[in-house]
């Protein structure tokens, strides 16, 4: 994602581009094809609410801004309520096809394997960086690189689900369509059933890791096991939650707990279980999985797994025009800099490209004011975290300059997020005009 936003934005402001890609000729546990964007987890942008969201707020920031991830993302959007879903294959084949076809862009097949000594270049391996370059990475920065887990939730074909049971409804039939409206599948549960799938799940063969590997989870990302383990209401009261929704064979019957599946391509044929990102092992996972009501027959075109991400301490390491401090011909981009969620990295190759593109012409670009989602996420990675505590964070209002003083003082939730999406997109759009107005 990052790689992909980095090189359109440059080549839009006019700088010839190389993107170096190491697949297909060397792949990764996650990845499936050799295109680039590919979305190796999830297939959702999460909330489209730029009023009351923070990542709402990031889409419109990055689509007024000629996005190409935004762009692809509309042109091949689900239907998923609120939420901005993907068809995933047409999506990354698009972008991946509008890359190859620009005139100053390049595509390269060949791994990277060491930190490059001149010219300018921007690193966005995430998820998942190879060894080569990570430890080319660690042995530049003094320290070993950070890492987290990351785990992938399964994929349903929708025709093994079982209608008689499941059904079709976006939670409090969030969505301005029809087909918005019943976006998701729901598989309710009783009491009984609930207790007996945690009791399950808790027993279940999972994939342990290798002696030394000690890094933690990203809390967005839990494994469902790891949920279920912290408490036997945390499903219920994340994930499988059951509130705005009612069971349209027994309306009268309120579900414990309920298991959600959003539609995964445009065909509606393939469905993934939402937050149900596992570590099990694989026949673990569709024995415990089919313990679900509806999903008995459950056949999967994708099961779950766990895998390694590596990011950097970029508190620390980067400048606030995203640059190594000790390399400053190398900036850093994606999921690698400690953003976390397609978007957000994307967002950060945003930013790089733009800013790689200024320094070549002669020009310095700052940041994007920390009042803004952009201009928030980078002043978070470049020096507003705690560089000892540093953990992958998605964005969110919490990462924003409060609003004090600001607009009279908005009072209640929605009137003070309303501020803060009032305030950065006046000052994203004075951003933009300003960068516009320099290139003239």
């Amino acid at each position: 994602m990052a790689g992909s936003e980095a090189a359109w934005q440059a080549a839009r402001s006019g700088c010839p581009v190389v993107i170096h890609e190491m697949r297909p000729n060397k792949g990764t546990f996650a990845h499936r094809t050799g295109n680039l964007a590919e979305m190796v987890c999830s297939n959702s942008f999460r909330s489209d609410d730029s009023e009351q969201n923070a990542v709402g707020l990031l889409h419109w920031e990055m689509r007024q801004a000629g996005g190409i991830i935004m762009e692809m993302a509309d042109r091949h959007r689900l239907p998923a309520g609120g939420a901005l879903a993907v068809d995933r294959d047409p999506f990354s084949e698009a972008v991946t096809a509008k890359l190859r076809e620009h005139p100053l862009i390049e595509i390269q097949d060949g791994e990277i394997d060491a930190l490059p000594r001149d010219g300018q270049w921007i690193i966005a391996t995430g998820p998942l960086t190879s060894e080569g370059l990570g430890g080319a990475i660690a042995q530049e920065t003094g320290a070993d690189a950070l890492a987290f887990f990351d785990a992938i939730a399964p994929i349903v074909y929708a025709d093994s689900v079982n209608m008689d049971v499941a059904w079709m409804q976006s939670r409090y039939d969030k969505g301005e369509t029809e087909e918005e409206q019943k976006a998701y599948l729901n598989c309710p549960m009783t009491k009984d059933q609930y207790e007996a799938f945690i009791d399950a799940l808790i027993a279940a063969d999972k994939t342990e890791f290798h002696e030394g590997e000690t890094a933690g989870y990203f809390d967005g990302c839990l494994p469902i096991e790891v949920m279920a383990e912290r408490g036997r209401e945390t499903l219920r009261h994340g994930p499988m939650k059951p509130i705005g929704l009612t069971n349209a064979h027994k309306p009268e019957e309120k579900a414990y707990a309920v298991v959600q599946l959003r539609r995964d391509n445009k065909l509606g044929t393939l469905y993934n279980i939402v937050g149900f990102q596992t570590k099990m092992k694989y026949g673990a996972q569709t024995e415990v999985l089919r313990m679900i009501p509806g999903l008995e027959e459950a056949r999967f075109a994708r099961l779950g797994g766990i895998h390694r991400n590596t990011f950097i301490n970029s508190p620390r390491l980067l400048d606030d025009r995203m640059r190594l401090k000790s390399q400053p011909h190398i900036r850093f981009a994606g999921q690698i800099t400690g953003v976390e969620g397609y978007v957000e990295s994307a967002a950060m190759g945003l930013l790089a490209g733009r800013m790689a593109a200024a320094e070549m012409a002669g020009r310095d670009l700052p940041p994007p004011p920390p009042e803004t989602a952009l201009g928030a996420l980078v002043t978070h990675i470049t020096g507003g975290a705690e560089a000892k505590t540093f953990q992958p964070m998605n964005v969110n209002f919490g990462l924003f300059p409060p609003l004090e003083g600001v607009r009279g003082g908005r009072r209640g939730r929605k009137g003070r997020y309303k501020g803060y999406t009032d305030r950065a997109k006046e000052l994203w759009a004075e951003w933009l005009a300003a960068q516009e107005a320099e290139t003239a």
